[in-house]
């Protein structure tokens, strides 16, 4: 007797950022799942679905927005539920990973929380994560589950071809960022710069510019980051381009983490134009005049899709995702 194995997808949203979840729904072309989650009196999560998930692919939506210790844990919890409830496979998709510059032991006596949350996504239950934009590539060596590392960088490139002009300078914030920063100038076939900076000790979210490397006078110049927290790295920078003679300076991040004082920092910056993705959600009353948000719902679908059918993510990005 031979059985043909059926398949069901199961897409599920966390409360973080419901709208990115509606919207890669809607590019999937599926219903998404009820978690009904709730709150006891005392704080406690509670989460049950609304139908049985048994024997299905269940991808469970959830970006670490802040706070970001209420997002995480409502992430384990629907993990933990769909674990129990028994998912065929559970994949965690977290289009910001939290903690994820947390990575490394800086100084003595520090945790590598990064590690600590791959973890305790994989206790849960996850079979499979997916992030986009990781702080650092190593973070995918963290897990003893398979890890899709996504890019925001098609939509990024995509909008610029459209934008910018000829005389273009893509800038790295920071040595960190070189690596990025190339590709994207590849892309353009631009020009490449790198701001020199450094971190002010025992002062936190202080970063002083020092220097620029490449030629950025009287050009159209546009910073590359991962995200954008208080602001202080990329307003630096930018401050320093104006000053060596740049016509006009933007920045481009995948994530809008936006702490204060980042908007008052951008808003009366050397920045004329503040690009970034719906990875997390922002507020209306948390946007301003400068700033323009992309979606990476199309992303984010297509890497959902090429799991649930067992095909490649990498060639989605051609193989560009994979640091």
């Amino acid at each position: 007797m031979e059985f043909t194995p059926r398949r069901k997808l199961e897409l599920v949203s966390g409360r973080a950022h419901p709208e990115l979840a509606q919207e890669i729904a809607r590019e999937l072309g599926v219903e998404l799942g009820e978690a009904n989650l709730r709150e006891f009196a005392n704080g406690e999560i509670h989460c049950r679905f609304d139908t049985s998930i048994r024997g299905s692919d269940v991808f469970i939506v959830q970006t670490h927005a802040g706070p970001v210790n209420d997002s995480l844990m409502e992430h384990l919890i629907m993990i933990d539920a769909a674990k129990r409830a028994s998912a065929k496979r559970i994949t965690a998709v977290c289009p910001y990973y939290g903690y994820s510059r947390q990575d490394r032991k800086a100084t003595g006596r520090e945790p590598i929380t990064a590690k600590l949350v791959a973890d305790m996504l994989s206790v849960a239950g996850a079979d499979r994560v997916v992030s986009v934009d990781l702080h650092s590539g190593q973070i995918q060596g963290f897990f003893d589950v398979p890890f899709d590392h996504l890019t925001a960088a098609p939509v990024m490139v995509s909008y610029l071809r459209r934008q910018l002009n000829d005389d273009l300078v893509v800038v790295a914030p920071d040595a960190g960022r070189v690596k990025v920063a190339e590709r994207f100038s590849q892309h353009l076939a631009a020009d490449l710069a790198v701001v020199h900076k450094r971190r002010l000790r025992g002062q936190a979210n202080h970063v002083e510019a020092l220097q620029v490397v490449g030629d950025v006078e009287g050009r159209q110049c546009v910073l590359i980051d991962d995200m954008i927290d208080t602001a202080g790295t990329i307003v630096a920078a930018a401050e320093l381009l104006a000053e060596r003679g740049a016509a006009e300076v933007w920045c481009m991040a995948t994530h809008a983490v936006l702490s204060d004082p980042a908007i008052e920092r951008l808003t009366n910056s050397a920045l004329t134009k503040v690009v970034v993705t719906n990875t997390l959600p922002i507020p209306e009353h948390r946007r301003f005049e400068k700033l323009e948000v992309l979606s990476v719902a199309r992303l984010i679908s297509d890497a959902i899709d090429a799991v649930f059918e067992d095909t490649s993510v990498s060639e989605i990005f051609g193989g560009e995702n994979l640091a």
